[in-house]
């Protein structure tokens, strides 16, 4: 079987990208965007720092100089305004603020760096100062853009109560960019060489993936995965794969319609997805097997085991699973018709010796004595049938006993059916099919251990048993011969599909039959058994119908 899968990437004709440069691209994309975001918010963060920093130092300055005694003397005093200039113009020399103001409580200067100013009002309203209350901000002035801080001057005299005055510091809003830009340089360099190292290391990264994955591009990798899904979903053999961890790692629908398995099982261990008896056997690691046959439920299935190795080392294993069940049924159901015609010829040779012996006698002018013959052979024929067809109301049930014996008689082993076999009624078509293959495989299986000789009892009975409230209707098969026997340590196994204690040349299936019967008897809720003494016993036991207090009910209809 040939599967071909044309990949969707061919069909719309899209561009194909390198996994190494797509990787590559994708990395450094989402490298330069975490970094410039980081790196934003670290000079957002400096600007402010830097900016509250300012402000602080504007403070603090500004409530020094309105602490200072001798600011509060001069402004007190009208006579020394021109000193008072001048310590504040020290003051702002050697502190490098943009200017530094003292104020009356009129809001009229008595200090400033531009001379003319001094003895103006100021431009701004002092009233929250005044009030005693300290403030920073950023205004406009004669200087431009400035961040200011203005603090009350209380009187120097403690029983003067209320602010006479206030200082106001301001520092230039283009000498707080300067500080900010040179932090500004440090945080591009280091986005720079992280990008730079990021950029480095997404390579390397896309090349160490790309080696791990065979040197595969995206789309090979797509398609190998369509290609493997159409595969394994396409192929009627079910398809199992155990990893090294004991664990089910793929299913196709083939197995999990087998194995009685959901999606939701992979990923799971065999032992907690109910997988037990051979099959789990069969799933754990060991040597490769090739076309094993196990008994599951109503299934005959055939599996082989192959271990996998990935790079040498244990990738666990793949079990395949094929269902023979129906085949083997049509094989045995074939094996039952070749049975019939060979009782045929048989019996057409037969027929023939018997035309020529009348045909004989015919000739030799023994006409009494034809006559005598051919009364002696009817009876016996009708007899032999008669036996058969009176206990065994089911035609083709008849048919398959009439022709095992003929069977039986051809290699000289006596075939009985035991008085005791008794039914009455034509079969439902569902179990006429089972019992006709417990009764056909049963047999053969005496005739095959029995030569000439020896004997092979059949018994066929129908059971109406009572007990209590329930009731139920068995049909029970029966056969016994002289054969050798069956070993104690065989007794069980001998039902297992693939399991012979024969071995014959140029039979590739041996050890189906008694396994075929088994699984007829479970679906009717029944079982077969096999004791060993004197004579060996086969006792198939298949529930036909429930009865309860609420009327009738099918098996089979009950195990559905």
């Amino acid at each position: 079987m040939v599967i071909l899968v044309t990949g969707q990437y061919e069909q719309n004709g899209l561009m194909r990208m390198s996994l190494t440069r797509y990787l590559f691209i994708l990395n450094t994309v989402l490298l330069t965007t975490t970094v410039v975001v980081l790196g934003g918010m670290w000079f957002a963060h400096h600007q402010r720092m830097v900016q509250n920093d300012m402000e602080e130092r504007a403070m603090t300055m500004a409530q020094s100089v309105a602490a200072m005694p001798d600011v509060k003397e001069m402004l007190a005093d009208t006579n020394r305004s021109q000193e008072l200039a001048t310590l504040a113009e020290n003051l702002r020399h050697a502190s490098g603020f943009e200017y530094i103001v003292v104020a009356d409580r009129e809001g009229i200067r008595h200090s400033h760096p531009v001379p003319s100013a001094i003895g103006q009002p100021t431009s701004v309203d002092p009233s929250a100062v005044l009030a005693g209350e300290t403030w920073t901000g950023v205004e406009r002035g004669p200087a431009g853009v400035t961040l200011r801080a203005r603090a009350p001057i209380f009187g120097a005299d403690e029983n003067e109560s209320g602010t006479i005055g206030y200082v106001s510091v301001g520092i230039l809003a283009s000498d707080i960019a300067g500080n900010v830009s040179t932090a500004l340089l440090t945080i591009g360099g280091t986005v720079l060489v992280v990008l730079a190292g990021g950029a480095i290391g997404a390579y390397v990264i896309s090349r160490r993936i790309r080696s791990r994955i065979y040197g595969l591009e995206p789309h090979e990798i797509a398609e190998l995965l369509d290609n493997r899904e159409a595969l394994l979903y396409a192929i009627s053999e079910g398809v199992l794969a155990v990893g090294s961890d004991g664990k089910i790692v793929l299913a196709n629908a083939a197995a999990r319609d087998l194995l009685g398995l959901h999606a939701s099982d992979i990923g799971d261990t065999p032992e907690s997805t109910g997988i037990s008896g051979e099959l789990r056997d069969l799933l754990e690691s060991g040597e490769p097997v090739t076309d094993r046959l196990i008994a599951l439920d109503d299934r005959i299935l055939v599996c082989s085991r192959r271990p996998v190795r990935v790079r040498d080392a244990d990738g666990g294993i793949v079990v395949t699973l094929r269902d023979q069940t129906e085949m083997t049924k049509l094989s045995d159901e074939l094996d039952g018709a070749r049975t019939v015609t060979r009782g045929l010829q048989a019996q057409r040779h037969e027929f023939a010796n018997r035309i020529h012996t009348v045909a004989g006698m015919l000739e030799l002018g023994a006409v009494d004595r034809a006559k005598a013959y051919l009364t002696g052979l009817s009876t016996a024929t009708i007899r032999a049938n008669s036996e058969v067809s009176v206990r065994i109301a089911d035609i083709t049930l008849s048919a398959l006993i009439l022709a095992k014996s003929v069977q039986a008689a051809e290699q000289g082993t006596t075939f009985e059916v035991s008085p005791m076999s008794h039914l009455a009624d034509e079969l439902d078509d569902r179990l006429r099919a089972d019992v006709l293959l417990v009764v056909g495989n049963l047999v053969d299986n005496a005739l095959e251990a029995t030569g000439e000789g020896e004997w092979v009892e059949l018994l066929v009975r129908h059971h109406v048993s009572v007990e209590g409230e329930l009731m139920g209707d068995i049909i029970e098969v029966r056969v016994t011969d002289s054969g050798p026997g069956v070993a104690p340590d065989f007794e069980e196994r001998i039902f297992s599909a693939g399991f012979s204690t024969k071995e014959m040349p140029g039979s590739e299936r041996r050890g189906l039959g008694l396994a075929l019967v088994r699984q007829a008897c479970k679906r009717w809720g029944g079982k077969v058994v096999v004791e060993s003494a004197e004579e060996t016993v086969f006792s198939a036991y298949l529930p036909t119908r429930r009865f309860s207090r609420g009327g009738i009910t099918s098996t089979s209809e009950v195990s559905q």
